[in-house]
C-alpha cells in the first residue's frame, strides 16, 4: 500500500509507534485459512468485542488479550493482522531486538516507552509482540544478564495487566514461556499446522492464476502433510516462478516433476520437522508424475 493513501490518524500512529513496531495497516491484510476451531475462536472474539454493551449490562468485560502459540510458520502474524483489519485498526507489531538493550534497566524502559506509547494511540491500534518468547522466558535465579531479562519481564506483565487496549502475542517455544506471561493473556489459542483442508485451500490460493485440478490439489495436499502454510506458499510461488520463466532460463516446463524439482530442493521444511512431508523425502517427487499437465492459466 502507498504512504499517500494512509490516513492522518494512521500516520500519526505509525510515527508514535515506529520506534519500536512495524505499524501494519487494515489495507494490507490478508485473510487467513484457518481451521475450523481457531476460525470459531477468532469468530467469537471479535464478536465479544463487539458486544461490550451487552457484556457490561451484565457485569462483564471483553477479553482483550490473546496469545498464539504452535509451530512456525503457521500465519501467526497473518491471523493477528487480519484480525485487527477486522476490527478497522493497524496491528502494531513490536520487533523484539527494538526493545532489548544491554545496559541495566534499558529493556524494560522500553517496554514502558511502548505502553506509554500504546495509551496515547487512544486504542487506535492492536498491539502484537511477536517472538514474545524472547522477552517472556522463563526466569531464571542467575546473575547478570538473566536478572536484567526477569527485571524487563517484570515491567511487561505489569504494564499487560494495566492495559486497556487489544493486546497479542505470538511463539514457536511455548515450553519455554514464563507462566506468569502465559497468564497475564486471557486466551491461549493453538496455531497448529494446516490439515487436509486448509492445506488444499492454500495450494490453489498460491497456484493462482494457475487452475490445477481437484485431483491435482488432492495429490499436491496428500505429498505435503505435514508442511507448514510458509512452506505452502513457497512451493508453489517456486513453481510459478519456474513456468513464467522456463523459456528464458531454458529449463524444460512441460514434465511436472522436472518442474517441481528445482523449487523442493530450494525449500525446505525447518530442520526441527521430524516428520518430513513425502514431497521432501526421497523418491516423493516421483508421485508429481501423476499431475494433470500443463495447468491452465487464467487471464
Amino acid at each position: 500500500m502507498k504512504r499517500a493513501l494512509r490516513t492522518a490518524k494512521q500516520a500519526d500512529i505509525e510515527q508514535r509507534l515506529g520506534r519500536f513496531a512495524d505499524v501494519l495497516f487494515p489495507q494490507e491484510a490478508e485473510e487467513p485459512i484457518l481451521a475450523p476451531a481457531v476460525r470459531a475462536a477468532v469468530f467469537d472474539w471479535l464478536a465479544e468485542i463487539r458486544a461490550a454493551d451487552a457484556l457490561d449490562a451484565v457485569g462483564l468485560t471483553p477479553r482483550r488479550s490473546m496469545l498464539l502459540y504452535g509451530p512456525p510458520g503457521c500465519g501467526k502474524t497473518t491471523l493477528a493482522h487480519h484480525f485487527a483489519a477486522r476490527l478497522g485498526l493497524p496491528l502494531a507489531c513490536v520487533r523484539s531486538e527494538s526493545l532489548v538493550e544491554a545496559s541495566l534497566g534499558g529493556t524494560g524502559n522500553n517496554i514502558s516507552k511502548l505502553f506509554d506509547a500504546m495509551k496515547a494511540t487512544e486504542g487506535g491500534a492492536v498491539v502484537f509482540f511477536d517472538e514474545v518468547d524472547s522477552i517472556g522466558s522463563k526466569r531464571m535465579n542467575d546473575q547478570g544478564a538473566s536478572v536484567e531479562m526477569a527485571s524487563a519481564l517484570n515491567v511487561m506483565l505489569r504494564r499487560i495487566e494495566m492495559f486497556g487496549g487489544i493486546a497479542m502475542a505470538a511463539t514457536n517455544r511455548q515450553d519455554v514461556l514464563d507462566p506468569a506471561l502465559w497468564r497475564r493473556f486471557n486466551m491461549q489459542l493453538s496455531v497448529d499446522l494446516p490439515g487436509e483442508e486448509e492445506r488444499f485451500a492454500i495450494l490453489r490460493r498460491y497456484a493462482a492464476p494457475f487452475e490445477p485440478s481437484d485431483d491435482d490439489l488432492d495429490l499436491l495436499t496428500a505429498v505435503t502433510r505435514g508442511a507448514s502454510p510458509a512452506l505452502l506458499r513457497a512451493l508453489m510461488e517456486g513453481v510459478k516462478r519456474v513456468l513464467v520463466m522456463a523459456e528464458r532460463l531454458k529449463r524444460p516446463a512441460a514434465d511436472p516433476v522436472a518442474v517441481f524439482a528445482p523449487v523442493v530442493a530450494a525449500v525446505a521444511p525447518p530442520p526441527e520437522v521430524a516428520d518430513l512431508p513425502a514431497l521432501w523425502t526421497r523418491g516423493g517427487i516421483e508421485d508429481l508424475a501423476g499431475l494433470s499437465w500443463p495447468w491452465p492459466r487464467k487471464d
